[in-house]
C-alpha cells in the first residue's frame, strides 16, 4: 500500500517510454499505443507527442481525461475503453478530426457526456456501450457522419428518434438495455430491429470465404424454416445476403481501422 493509503500509483509513463510505444499502422498512420500498461493517471508527457493520428489508452485504470486532450488536433482514432472514466471533458468537442471514439466499458453516466460531443462532425464510429447511461443526449443526432453507434449494456429505456434517423447509420447496437416490453412500444422495437437485422450487402461485395459462410448460414436458416409449421415462405432473393448473422458481439468488433470506413 502506498503512503497515505491511496493504493498503488500505477506505472509511470515517461516521454521516452511513450516514444517507444509509437507504431506505424499498415496505412502509414502514427499510433501511440499505451494500452494494458497499468496506467492510473493520464500521462501529461504524451501531450508533447500530439502529432500522432491514433491514441490507444485502453485497458488501463485511468479515472479522468484532462481538458488538454484537445491538444491532439490531428487525432482520428481515440480508444479509451476499459478504464474507470466517469466523465468526458468538454474540450473533446474541439477534436474535429476524430473519426473513431471508443469509451466502452467505463463508468460514464449521462451527465458525464458533454454537450460538446455534438461538435464532432466527422465522427463515424462512437461506442458508448457497457457504461451507466440512463438516457442518450438528443444532440448526438447532429452527428450526421455516424456509421456505427454502440449503446449496448447500459440502463436505457428509450433512444431519441434523432439517433435512428441519422442518414448514414448502418449499425446501432442497443442490446441488453431495459427497454419497454414489446406490447408497450412495438414501433420503438421495430426501429431497432430494422437497423440490426436488415443490413444487407450484395454478393459481389463479399470476399469468397465470407460469402460462403453467409450462404451456409442462410441455407441452414432456410432448412429450419422449411421444417417448421409456418405461413408460405417468402421469396428468397439470392443476390443478397445478411452478414449480421455471422457477426460477433465481442469488444474486438468495435476495434477496427478508421481506414476501413473511408
Amino acid at each position: 500500500m502506498a503512503k497515505g493509503g491511496k493504493g498503488p500509483k500505477g506505472k509511470k509513463i515517461t516521454l521516452n517510454v511513450a516514444k517507444n510505444c509509437i507504431k506505424i499502422t499498415f496505412d502509414g498512420r502514427k499510433r501511440l499505443d499505451l494500452s494494458k500498461m497499468g496506467i492510473t493517471t493520464f500521462p501529461k508527457c504524451i501531450l508533447r507527442l500530439n502529432d500522432v493520428d491514433e491514441l490507444d489508452l485502453s485497458r488501463n485504470m485511468i479515472k479522468k481525461i484532462p481538458d488538454s486532450i484537445s491538444k491532439f488536433q490531428n487525432l482520428r482514432w481515440l480508444d479509451l475503453h476499459s478504464n474507470y472514466i466517469d466523465r468526458l471533458p468538454e474540450s473533446i468537442g474541439q477534436m474535429g478530426t476524430l473519426l473513431y471514439l471508443n469509451v466502452c466499458n467505463n463508468k460514464l453516466t449521462t451527465n458525464g457526456l458533454p454537450v460538446e460531443l455534438n461538435q464532432l462532425k466527422n465522427i463515424r464510429t462512437l461506442n458508448l456501450g457497457l457504461n451507466h447511461l440512463d438516457s442518450v443526449p438528443t444532440t448526438l443526432g447532429a452527428l450526421k457522419e455516424l456509421h456505427e453507434v454502440g449503446l449496448f449494456d447500459n440502463l436505457l429505456n428509450s433512444i431519441p428518434n434523432s439517433i435512428g434517423k441519422l442518414p448514414k447509420l448502418k449499425k446501432l447496437n442497443a442490446k441488453r438495455n431495459p427497454f419497454p416490453k414489446e406490447g408497450e412500444s412495438q414501433l420503438f422495437l421495430d426501429s431497432i430491429k430494422r437497423l440490426e437485422s436488415l443490413y444487407l450487402v450484395e454478393e459481389k461485395d463479399l470476399c469468397g470465404p465470407c460469402l460462403r459462410k453467409c450462404q451456409q448460414a442462410r441455407d441452414k436458416l432456410n432448412r429450419i424454416k422449411s421444417m417448421a409449421a409456418a405461413p408460405p415462405r417468402k421469396p428468397i432473393f439470392s443476390n443478397f445476403v445478411s452478414p449480421n448473422s455471422m457477426a460477433k458481439e465481442s469488444q474486438e468488433d468495435w476495434r477496427f481501422s478508421v481506414n476501413s470506413l473511408e
